[in-house]
C-alpha cells in the first residue's frame, strides 16, 4: 500500500472483498449477524427494595434485666438505577424482564442500624427511550400508621393517650417521608430520550425507607416502648423500552434493491445478501471509513420498506423507528426496476415529511449495469435534481463507482454531526 493510499484512503479496501476467494466464509459471517437475536421493544419490571423494620429491643447486661430501649433502625431499601451505556450494543434482547434490588435488612439491638439493601444498575443502549406503564396498586402505609408492636401490646398502647400524642408528632415524620417519595417518584409524562452515554448512574426507583427502632420512642411517659415503625414500600413499575438506532445515515430501499450488497462494498458491516426480496429482516449497522484524519461514520440498513409500511403493513413502523435518529437519508433505488421514479416517490411516501425534516438527502442508483443504455438513470436523475437532490449511480457487486458514493455520503454525514 502506498502512502497516498495510507493517507487518502485505499479505493480498494472498502470493497475488495467481492474479489476474495473467501467468499463463503464471508456470508457465513453475514449469516450469523443476521440470526443474531435482535430486539428493539421490552417492557420491564423494576421493583425497589422495601425498607427494614425498627428493632425492638432493651439493653441487658450482668447487672441490668431490662435497660433503657436500643432498637436500631431498619436499612433502606435499594433502588434501581440506569445508565446509559455505548457498548456496541444494538439489541434490548441483554436486558431482563425483571429488575429487584433488594431489601433493607431489620435493624438490630444495641442501637445498630441495619444494611441498606443492594441497589441495582441497568444498562441501557444509546438510543433508547423509556416510557412509564402507570401502576395504580403503588403505594405504603398512611400517615400515622405502619407501627409493630410486640405481640399482644397494640391495644393496650392505642388506648393510652400518651401513645396517642406520640403518634400525633410521629406522624409529622411520616408526612415528611411520603413528601420525600413523591419528589424521588416522578418521571417524565413523554418519557426519557437517552440519546447520549450517561457519566454516573441515574435513579429510576428509590427505596423503601428503613422504619425507625423503639430507641426513638423513649419518653418520660413511655419508659418501655414494645414497639418501632415499619419499614416503608419499596416501588413498583413497569417501563417500556423502545430502542431506535444510531446512525449517521439511513439507509432506506424497497426489498431486493441491493441496500446490504451496497452496505458490505461500503464498510464493515456483513450482512447477508441474496436475490430474493426480504434479505434483511433486521437492521444493520455498518462503520465507513473515508480517510485517516476523519473519524468514521455510520448507516444504518434497514430491512426493506414496502407500501404501506406508514401504516404498519409488514413490519413497517417497527423498521422506519431506526432512521429517525439519522442526520441524513440515503435512498436506494434499484435501476432494474420498471419504473426507478415510481420506487422512489413510493420510499418517500412512506418514510413521511417528518421523518425527511431538516435531513440531507442522497439517492443511490443501484445495479447500474442491468440499466438498459442508461435510459432508467436519466428518468431518476432529472427527478432528483429538480428537487436538487444528489445522486450517484453505483455497481456495489463489481465495485464500481464505490468510492463516489463514500464520497457523497461522508459530506453529508459529516455536515449533519
Amino acid at each position: 500500500m502506498s502512502l497516498t493510499d495510507y493517507f487518502e484512503g485505499n479505493s480498494h479496501h472498502v470493497h475488495h472483498v467481492f474479489y476474495s476467494n473467501h467468499l463463503q466464509t464471508l456470508v457465513n459471517r453475514g449469516k450469523k449477524v443476521e440470526n443474531r437475536t435482535f430486539i428493539d421493544l421490552k417492557v420491564i419490571r423494576c421493583r425497589s427494595g422495601r425498607g427494614g423494620n425498627g428493632a425492638i429491643s432493651f439493653f441487658r447486661d450482668a447487672r441490668t434485666t431490662q435497660g433503657p430501649p436500643d432498637g436500631g433502625d431498619g436499612g433502606d431499601g435499594g433502588s434501581i438505577y440506569f445508565t446509559v451505556v455505548d457498548k456496541n450494543l444494538s439489541s434490548l434482547h441483554r436486558l431482563k424482564r425483571n429488575y429487584e434490588a433488594k431489601n433493607g435488612v431489620p435493624g438490630r439491638t444495641s442501637q445498630l442500624d441495619g444494611k441498606r439493601g443492594d441497589d441495582v444498575i441497568i444498562e441501557i443502549p444509546v438510543g433508547t427511550t423509556i416510557k412509564w406503564i402507570p401502576d395504580p396498586l403503588k403505594g405504603s402505609y398512611p400517615v400515622g400508621e405502619g407501627w409493630n408492636f410486640v405481640e399482644g401490646d397494640r391495644e393496650s398502647y392505642e388506648e393510652k393517650f400518651y401513645f396517642r400524642d406520640l403518634n400525633n408528632k410521629v406522624k409529622i415524620y411520616d408526612h415528611e417521608i411520603i413528601q420525600e417519595e413523591l419528589l424521588f417518584d416522578k418521571f417524565p409524562l413523554l418519557g426519557l430520550d437517552l440519546n447520549k452515554p450517561t457519566t454516573k448512574p441515574q435513579l429510576l426507583l428509590k427505596g423503601g425507607k428503613g422504619g425507625m427502632g423503639n430507641m426513638h420512642f423513649l419518653t418520660k411517659d413511655i419508659r418501655n416502648p414494645n414497639f418501632s415503625k415499619k419499614g416503608r414500600e419499596g416501588l413498583t413499575s413497569f417501563f417500556l423500552l423502545e430502542l431506535k438506532l444510531i446512525a449517521d445515515l439511513g439507509l432506506v430501499g424497497l426489498p431486493n434493491a441491493g441496500k446490504s450488497t451496497l452496505l458490505r462494498a461500503i464498510s464493515k458491516a456483513r450482512p447477508r445478501i441474496g436475490h430474493w426480496e426480504f434479505t434483511t429482516l433486521q437492521p444493520t449497522v455498518g462503520t465507513i471509513f473515508t480517510t485517516i484524519d476523519k473519524d468514521p461514520f455510520t448507516v444504518a440498513d434497514i430491512p426493506g420498506i414496502i407500501e404501506g409500511a406508514s401504516d404498519n403493513k409488514g413490519m413497517g413502523l417497527d423498521f422506519l423507528r431506526h432512521i429517525e435518529r439519522s442526520g441524513g437519508l440515503v435512498f436506494v433505488v434499484s435501476l432494474e426496476a420498471e419504473d426507478p421514479v415510481k420506487s422512489l416517490e413510493v420510499l418517500l411516501k412512506e418514510v413521511g415529511e417528518q421523518r425527511m425534516k431538516n435531513k440531507k438527502i442522497l439517492i443511490v442508483a443501484t445495479k447500474a449495469d442491468l440499466s438498459e443504455n442508461g435510459g432508467n438513470y436519466e428518468l431518476l436523475r432529472k427527478y432528483t435534481e429538480d428537487r436538487d437532490w444528489k445522486i450517484v449511480p453505483v455497481c456495489a457487486m463489481k465495485g464500481q463507482n464505490i468510492e463516489t458514493c463514500i464520497k457523497l455520503m461522508s459530506e453529508i454525514a459529516y455536515s449533519s454531526k
